[in-house]
């Protein structure tokens, strides 16, 4: 029988991390445009408290940057992954996969987010580097 054995390989420890920077820099970038006053007219316009930009904000900023380092890394993609499915439930409604509105990137982000949250943070990241903290913030 033959058995694929990618786990400990170079290659998924740089795809992993590949991953991660890729999402966690769009996550950044995207949490820091939502401090201007757009966010605030768009929250309105879909029904959502102006108190919430703050806080979405952050949340995609902060989450962003933990994934990167990698620490507390399956948190932050959960809190990515609820994002996510905000925008596309909540803000695109999920009506059309593709075209003016679609949400086919979210869709690649939230199925990126879920893998970061199965596959953990990997070899290159700070929890690896720290090996101190418990299994479970990893």
């Amino acid at each position: 029988m033959t058995e694929a054995s990618i786990h400990k390989t170079k290659l998924n420890d740089i795809t992993n991390w590949g991953i991660r920077a890729s999402v966690g820099v769009i996550f950044i970038i995207q949490g820091s445009g939502k401090f201007g006053l757009g966010f605030v007219s768009m929250l309105e316009k879909i029904g959502l408290p102006v108190e919430m930009q703050i806080p979405i904000a952050l949340a995609e900023v902060i989450s962003g940057t933990l994934v990167i380092i990698g620490i507390l890394t399956r948190i932050s993609a959960s809190l990515m992954a609820i994002i996510m499915l905000g925008a596309i439930f909540y803000v695109k409604h999920a009506s059309n996969l593709t075209g003016n509105g679609g949400y086919a990137l979210d869709l690649v982000i939230l199925a990126c987010a879920l893998m970061i949250i199965a596959a953990g943070p990997g070899r290159v990241s700070l929890a690896h580097v720290i090996k101190k903290l418990p299994r479970c913030l990893h």
